[in-house]
Formats: C-alpha cells, sequence, structure tokens
C-alpha cells in the first residue's frame, strides 16, 4: 500500500513548534557537523541521524520515560512523536540497540557542545543572565543490586564473605538466618572502601533521600536563580561530599556561561550575558566549610550560603577562611540574601521535581559516569528548551496541553508567535549598524539572530575540544 493514500495524522502542536523553532535555529545542521567525525562515509549499519538522536533523548523528558528502550517502543507506537522525529510511515522507527549504539560512539564533549548550543538559543531569547546561580545535588540510584556487590580486593561475593567469617566463629554450615545474625551487627558493613559492583565501579553505597540505603550515582545542578536555566550538570560520586563536589559544577558553569556570553553578545552587539559570570552562589548548607568558602571567594565569586549551627570557632592561622566565613555570614543575614534563599527553595526544588521526578531520571538504566552524564546533559537540554516553550506558549511539555485551551486555539496562538517573530527577524536584519533590536517589555527578547550565536560556539568549542 502506498502512504500517499494513508490518511496523514495530525502531529502533536508542541512537538511541532518544538521542531520549528529547532529548524529555524539550525539545530540539524549543527548536529551534523558536530558529529560528522563520529560517522563513516560506506562502512557500518545503516546509522542514526545526530538530530534523530538528541531528539530522542528528549522525548525521553517530555514523556516521562527512564529508560532507551522505553523511548524506542514510544517512538514506534506514536504517530506525533515519529513526525517529531521524522520518520516517514514506510520507515521503520530506531530500535534500542541503535540508540544505545549511537550513544557510545558519540563522546561526553559533543552532548556537552549541544547543551551548550541550548544555552545559546535561550540566551538570544532573554533566558538566561548568568550572574546569580544556584547549586544543588540529588541522588540517583543506580543500575546494580547490592547483593551483587564484591570485595575490592579479594573480588568475592557478599554472601562468601560471610560464609568465610562464619566458618572463622566456627560454624562450619551456617544457615542463612545465622548469616544474618553475624552480619547485622558488625561494623562498616557497607565500606565504599571494601566493596564495588563489578558491573558499574563508579556506583556508590549510600542512603537515598527516602531512607533506603542503595548503590547510588549523584547528580549535580547549577540553576540560573534569575530565569531558571540550567547552566551546568555534572555527575559525582555518591559518597563525595557537597563541599567536594561544588568546585568541578561551579567550573563547569564558568566555563558554559563565558562561552555563551563571548557568542550571544558578538552576534548581538549588545551584553545581553554578563561577562566573566557568574559573580554570585547560592546554596543550602551541605556546601558550607571554611575552605570552600574560601577557595570559592579567591576565585572572585560572592557566597549567599546557608550557615549550619557549629557553636563557637576558633580561628587559629585561618584569617582567609575567617574573613570567608564572616563575609558570607553578612551576606546570608541582610536582604537580598534572605531573598536568595526563598528562590533557592523554588527554583532548586523545581528543577529536581522535574528532572527526576516527572522527567523519571531518579533511577538510572545506563552504568558509569560517562553515560549517564550524556544521558543527563541531553535531558537538562530538554527542560532548558521547555522553558523557552513556555515563556513562548504558556506551556512547557506536551503534557501540559491536557486540561487547556482546545488544540484549534493552540495551534492560532503559535501562528500568531511566528508571526511575530518572523517581523522581528525581519526588522533585524534590515539594521546594519549593529544595534540590537529588542521586543517591548515582554517577558521574552528575540535578537533575530537565531543561527549566529550557535554558529560561533561552534567554531569556538571545537576549536578548544580538538573536535
Amino acid at each position: 500500500m502506498a502512504t500517499a493514500t494513508l490518511a496523514r495524522p495530525a502531529s502533536h502542536p508542541f512537538y511541532e513548534r518544538l521542531n520549528r523553532l529547532l529548524d529555524q535555529c539550525g539545530f540539524d545542521e549543527f548536529a551534523e557537523t558536530l558529529c560528522q567525525p563520529f560517522y563513516a562515509e560506506s562502512l557500518g549499519r545503516p546509522s542514526l541521524a545526530p538530530g534523530m538522536y538528541f531528539r530522542l533523548l528528549m522525548v525521553g523528558y517530555f514523556e516521562g520515560i527512564d529508560s532507551e528502550r522505553g523511548i524506542a517502543w514510544r517512538a514506534a507506537d506514536s504517530l506525533g512523536i515519529r513526525a517529531f522525529l521524522g520518520v516517514a510511515l514506510d520507515e521503520s522507527a530506531p530500535d534500542q540497540t541503535t540508540i544505545s549504539r549511537t550513544r557510545r560512539l558519540i563522546d561526553v564533549e559533543t552532548h556537552r557542545l549541544v547543551f551548550a548550543w541550548v544555552l545559546s538559543v535561550l540566551a538570544e531569547h532573554g533566558l538566561l543572565r548568568g550572574k546569580t546561580i544556584g547549586i544543588d545535588a540529588t541522588t540517583l540510584e543506580a543500575n546494580a543490586a547490592l547483593r551483587s556487590i564484591v570485595r575490592r580486593d579479594t573480588g568475592e561475593s557478599y554472601d562468601e564473605f560471610l560464609r568465610k567469617l562464619a566458618k572463622e566463629s566456627g560454624i562450619e554450615t551456617p544457615t542463612r538466618a545465622q548469616l544474618a545474625r553475624l552480619d547485622r551487627k558488625r561494623p562498616k558493613k557497607g565500606s565504599n572502601e571494601q566493596w564495588m559492583h563489578p558491573h558499574d565501579p563508579d556506583a556508590r553505597i549510600t542512603k537515598m533521600k527516602d531512607g533506603r540505603t542503595h548503590l547510588a550515582h549523584k547528580a549535580e545542578h547549577a540553576v540560573d536563580m534569575e530565569t531558571g536555566a540550567v547552566v551546568a550538570v555534572t555527575v559525582q560520586p555518591a559518597n563525595a561530599g557537597d563541599t567536594q563536589t561544588v568546585h568541578e559544577t561551579l567550573a563547569q558553569a564558568a566555563e558554559h556561561i563565558d562561552v555563551v556570553a563571548e557568542a550571544v553578545n558578538g552576534a548581538t552587539g549588545a551584553q545581553v550575558i554578563q561577562p566573566e559570570a557568574p559573580v554570585e552562589v547560592v546554596a543550602d548548607k551541605g556546601y558550607h566549610s571554611r575552605d570552600a568558602l574560601r577557595e570559592i571567594g579567591e576565585a572572585g565569586v560572592r557566597t549567599y550560603i546557608s550557615e549550619p549551627e557549629r557553636g563557637r570557632q576558633r580561628w587559629a592561622d585561618q584569617t582567609a577562611e575567617q574573613h570567608a566565613v564572616y563575609g558570607n555570614r553578612r551576606r546570608v543575614r541582610g536582604e537580598r540574601g534572605s531573598r536568595l534563599q526563598r528562590q533557592r527553595g523554588e527554583q532548586l526544588e523545581r528543577v529536581n521535581a522535574h528532572l527526576y521526578e516527572t522527567g523519571r531520571m531518579r533511577r538510572v538504566h545506563i552504568r558509569g559516569h560517562g553515560n549517564i552524564l550524556k544521558r543527563l546533559l541531553i535531558h537538562v537540554c530538554a527542560l532548558n528548551l521547555g522553558l523557552l516553550m513556555r515563556a513562548v506558549c504558556g506551556v512547557g511539555t506536551p503534557r501540559g496541553l491536557q486540561g487547556s485551551k482546545p488544540p484549534q486555539v493552540w495551534s492560532a496562538q503559535l501562528l500568531i508567535v511566528d508571526l511575530i517573530f518572523a517581523m522581528l527577524r525581519d526588522l533585524g536584519q534590515k539594521q546594519q549598524s549593529g544595534a540590537t533590536s529588542r521586543s517591548k517589555e515582554t517577558s521574552i527578547h528575540h535578537t533575530g539572530c537565531c543561527s549566529q550565536a550557535p554558529r560561533q560556539i561552534l567554531n569556538r568549542l571545537t576549536s578548544n575540544s580538538g573536535c
């Protein structure tokens, strides 16, 4: 049967508008240029286009699907998602093996470049400031079971280790109840220095948010406190303290903001993003320590970190740490510090809920920090694009359309927005003097140059990373 004779289904209005936005900014051209070194010209099985691969991972966030197998099933089942991916009716949707293989071949730096590209699109629409960022972390349940851990030194399993202890205590044939009784009061029985998972060495034994002990990873992200956009995300060992991991996340956020600021400010001719950002960092009391405050202050960043109750402290030979702690205490107790702490509970917890609860990334189905970071970077890209869609159309996810206005009304609103953006682009092209054309007193400031900053980001970052 010819596909031309089949009835053409109506595509999902959210995905249709998102595809239109990505096409206007040249996303597929950017992704294909970036991923060209990972594709062979003649050898190998039929490949997955880079634009389609990144869209598939975005579907995981928009549809709340945690596994790549579930994403493949959803893509094969939904006609609206097939239209979003560009899969024709006479073509097969990508399977889980193809998605997984493509993810393993494309490196982490390429995923980070795509993340920076999305940040540039947000910056051009006025949804990124970069001056004040908030940092928070959460635990992700690993794709590994505690009963499968082995000793780091000998490689023996947990059950074999208990039976060995039972024999040493005089029990030749211990029962399961005797083994449990022997293990109940043993000190440091879940030490990460002694135990590991053979198939996921990066997973660590830790306590989850709900109180359960499990093998897990730690995801830490930096959020723009003014707009809610995520500017950096890192994956750390679950047993690492917040004061140890904050420096890497802060460095990643500064690098991304610096690159996007140079590209966007150069493309628009105006200071859309403040250079040498971030200037301020906000965090909870878990990030408070003398050394952390001193090191962050030496980097030229003001801290607004909640201070736990520690009683009277002594400052022998720690003058720099004392100045950093007292300065942070003074700022937190001020009016601006109180306001930022209230915003921290709103902005950071909202991002956690979107990414890990409704976005279903609380449990990962892949192993290794590199693979998890790849998936998480594109997951956050979808959240940032949803922030842009919410500002443009009032709806940030496909599920946000449920119970809202009829599709005809929503499509008419999208048409009006597209017409306004087209007029703004034409106006920006006519002004050759270098001045920036910005929309008047609206929540979105469109600069009319959606393709310039991403190209500059590609040239800048690929030259730095050696791609």
